[in-house]
């Protein structure tokens, strides 16, 4: 989805999106009786996909939180009611505590999910007789 000059055109609220309903596309394929999955070659490359969603998360977090570093310094950010309110540095702040939280846990889960995928490396269909 790329519009002039590279740029996409979708924007980064359509991409989140796109990727929350691939992930609820995925929990409904790999319910057992749904047929999405044929054998553990199947759970594998889930698990390889998933290594590289969580791993990809960090750098999307770490990003979100520059942009809106950058918004604030600037003067574009305005907190209207909340706990924040009046106060965006504080707000951005503490935006920056959680998102640093998500993307350690991100990691984390990338680590979790890539030694699932390193026991089902030699992992294969049986045939039953």
């Amino acid at each position: 989805m790329t519009g002039e000059e590279g740029r996409c055109a979708a924007s980064a609220a359509d991409w989140s999106d796109t990727a929350a309903e691939a992930v609820r596309a995925l929990n409904h394929a790999t319910l057992p009786a749904a047929g999405g999955m044929q054998g553990p070659a199947d759970a594998y490359s889930v698990l390889s996909g998933l290594v590289l969603l969580a791993g990809r998360l960090p750098q999307a977090l770490a990003q979100l939180q520059g942009f809106l570093d950058v918004e604030c310094e600037a003067g574009r950010v305005a907190v209207i009611d909340g706990d924040f309110a009046g106060d965006p540095v504080a707000a951005v702040s503490a935006c920056a505590h959680w998102l640093t939280l998500a993307a350690d846990a991100a990691d984390s889960a990338r680590h979790a999910l890539e030694q699932a995928h390193a026991t089902l490396t030699w992992a294969a269909s049986r045939t039953l007789h």
